[in-house]
């Protein structure tokens, strides 16, 4: 079985061939390109270096979101355009839940946390043990005060990852009082399409016809909440 997996949620553009439990090659660029520009040509290098052809695999997966508004439209026409034209079904995966598979080797408490801008964060809590990841909690956006709150609450050790370590860690650190936080280095801090792969690898049963693939916002774009408060500003 071969799954293509491609992960655009963030600011990193990520592509991964995952067959029968092996990575057998993988993609990441953290660059300012757009990836619009990127994902295709990466997508056919991946397959191309790997020699499979598209026609022989069985699933594409995609970060479903949380994440960039632009990102996560990308990654999604990408995994319905080629799925669609394979036809073959899509996986989709939780931003979050695959992030988590970066250090799920770690015994203990994980929080991804991806810059939502605003002081707020798309984030999670897992609980990891012998390799496998279970989710304590819902996707949430919310402000990362509260997300440091309710991990000092947990009472244990807490393992942060993602893009939002980087804009707040200075945050966390000040509020870490007892010790609790730390944090995943470089090579385990981004999303990596590999551990969408294999988040869905895991899921099976998740794969839709491609039409029915709509990433999962958690808040409405910037456009919109300016639109809503304008709007709530003429009728006042």
């Amino acid at each position: 079985m071969r799954i293509l997996a491609l992960d655009t949620s963030g600011q990193t553009a990520s592509v991964a061939l995952w067959e029968d439990g092996l990575i057998r090659g993988e993609m990441t660029l953290n660059t300012k390109m757009n990836h619009s520009r990127t994902i295709m040509p990466m997508v056919e290098d991946v397959l191309r270096f790997t020699e499979a052809e598209a026609k022989t695999l069985d699933y594409i997966a995609c970060a479903a979101g949380p994440g960039s508004f632009t990102g996560l439209r990308i990654g999604a026409a990408t995994a319905k355009g080629l799925a669609h034209g394979l036809n073959i079904p899509v996986l989709p995966v939780p931003t979050l839940d695959a992030l988590a598979y970066n250090v799920c080797e770690v015994d203990g408490i994980i929080c991804p946390i991806m810059d939502a801008r605003r002081q707020q964060v798309y984030t999670a809590f897992y609980e990891a043990e012998k390799g496998l990841c279970r989710k304590l909690s819902e996707d949430t956006a919310e402000d990362i005060r509260a997300t440091a709150q309710k991990a000092k609450e947990l009472g244990k050790s807490i393992l942060f990852l993602g893009d939002g370590v980087p804009v707040y860690r200075g945050v966390l650190e000040a509020l870490d009082e007892k010790g609790q936080f730390s944090f995943a280095p470089a090579h385990q801090m981004y999303q990596r399409a590999a551990c969408v792969a294999m988040a869905a690898a895991a899921h099976l049963d998740r794969a839709i016809k491609p039409h029915a693939f709509v990433p999962e916002y958690l808040r409405l774009s910037q456009a919109e909440r300016e639109r809503a408060e304008a709007m709530k500003e003429a009728k006042a």
